[in-house]
């Protein structure tokens, strides 16, 4: 059997030992910086960036640039090359200064993308902090207003608990003159002490999304490479000898890390 159809063959199983190595390796950072985390995470920067180009290839150049171009004719699009290859004057020194230029087009159009996504953020934002603090019967619509809906007195105790907490958050920001009013003082307090509360709740979405991380990474271990069939006894049970010998090479990536230290950490 050659090489290449070995490889074929046992595809699978060299992608889930390639993955475990990776994954042991990247979190041997958790023990210190090292130079197998570094190779580790290279190849991941490397298989990433690899992945962007033929994504954008794949997803953007061919489909909307190539084929309309080669497949029916619109020669036209050849035209948006050559803003493109302005990209590689950067390594030039002479004509450096015709990247800026297309560089800085494309930032020009980005600044305003993101100024219209802050607008379509923010303005319904302000929009929805209208809202009513009477409770009050729903009204139907007419020729000039439309529907109202009904308004409950716990909707609108939360309304104006809502109302309170905007306005507490927002004179925290009056920077504009000294805040010597004591009751200016606590509502600035009382702002500060909800958005801390706020950016915890955010801290504590963040610990979730990176331990689900985690809790995928141990799953694979455990579970997709744990399944391989030499990894278990012919009953179907685990190996402990093999067990041993996977944390040996845990113990093993923590030597290697340990004995590996970068020149500068």
């Amino acid at each position: 059997m050659s090489l290449s159809s070995w490889i074929v063959q046992n595809q699978n199983t060299l992608y889930l030992l390639v993955g475990a190595f990776a994954t042991l390796g990247l979190y041997s950072v958790l023990y210190r910086e090292n130079r197998l985390y570094r190779l580790c995470e290279h190849i991941f920067l490397g298989v990433a960036t690899g992945y962007a180009v033929a994504f954008t290839w794949n997803n953007v150049l061919e489909p909307y640039w190539f084929q309309p171009m080669w497949d029916k004719g619109e020669w036209w699009l050849a035209v948006l090359l050559f803003p493109g290859l302005l990209y590689y004057c950067v390594f030039s020194k002479t004509y450096n200064w015709m990247a800026r230029l297309i560089i800085g087009f494309y930032m020009g159009i980005a600044a305003g993308q993101g100024f219209q996504a802050f607008v379509n953020d923010l303005w319904p934002q302000i929009a929805q902090s209208f809202r009513p603090l009477w409770p009050h019967a729903a009204y139907a619509a007419t020729p000039t207003h439309k529907a109202v809906p009904a308004v409950t007195l716990p909707q609108a105790f939360a309304n104006f608990l809502f109302l309170v907490i905007l306005l507490c958050v927002l004179t925290y920001f009056f920077f504009a003159f000294e805040q010597k009013n004591r009751a200016v003082r606590g509502a600035s307090q009382v702002g500060r002490w909800v958005m801390m509360l706020s950016f915890g709740a955010i801290f504590g979405l963040t610990m979730m999304a990176r331990l689900a991380l985690l809790i995928d990474r141990m799953y694979f271990l455990l579970f997709e490479v744990g399944a391989l069939p030499w990894l278990h006894t012919p009953s179907g049970r685990p190996s402990w000898v093999i067990f041993g010998i996977l944390m040996g090479l845990v113990v093993l990536v923590l030597v290697l890390a340990h004995f590996n230290k970068p020149d500068r950490v």
